[in-house]
């Protein structure tokens, strides 16, 4: 069974989902990099992607909503919220897809902030 790209990381989310970061790991290539460029983190390979996910501190099972995918052939632009019931955010994913696996992502993980007062009359605020 051939997956599209879109359908390849839709996959991965939803095994990220299940909390099994082995399920979604084996979605990755051989030679999977995954970069964090706010914080200057490079992943290298599935284990320690796996180990990342699992000894990351949490509250509870970590839930993703995919807010949006954009993609072509081998491009995927993901949006998407996670929590873990008390810690809440939402990341961008760009990943490249290779031979049916995953083999790049640069994700961007910005933290929230108030909305300056100076332009309080011209925009409205998001729930």
């Amino acid at each position: 069974m051939n997956l599209s790209a879109s359908e390849i990381v839709q996959e991965f989310f939803a095994r990220m989902n299940s909390n099994d970061f082995r399920a979604a790991a084996d979605l990755l290539g051989d030679d999977f990099v995954l970069l964090w460029p706010q914080s200057k983190e490079r992943i290298r390979g599935r284990e320690n992607f796996i180990a990342v996910n699992a000894e990351y501190p949490a509250y509870g099972r970590w839930s993703f909503t995919i807010n949006r995918i954009v993609s072509n052939d081998t491009e995927v632009v993901s949006d998407f919220s996670i929590t873990d019931g008390v810690q809440t955010a939402r990341a961008i994913t760009f990943s490249t897809i290779r031979a049916g696996k995953i083999v790049h992502q640069v994700e961007f993980w910005p933290e929230p902030y108030p909305a300056p007062a100076n332009r309080a009359h011209l925009v409205e605020q998001m729930e």
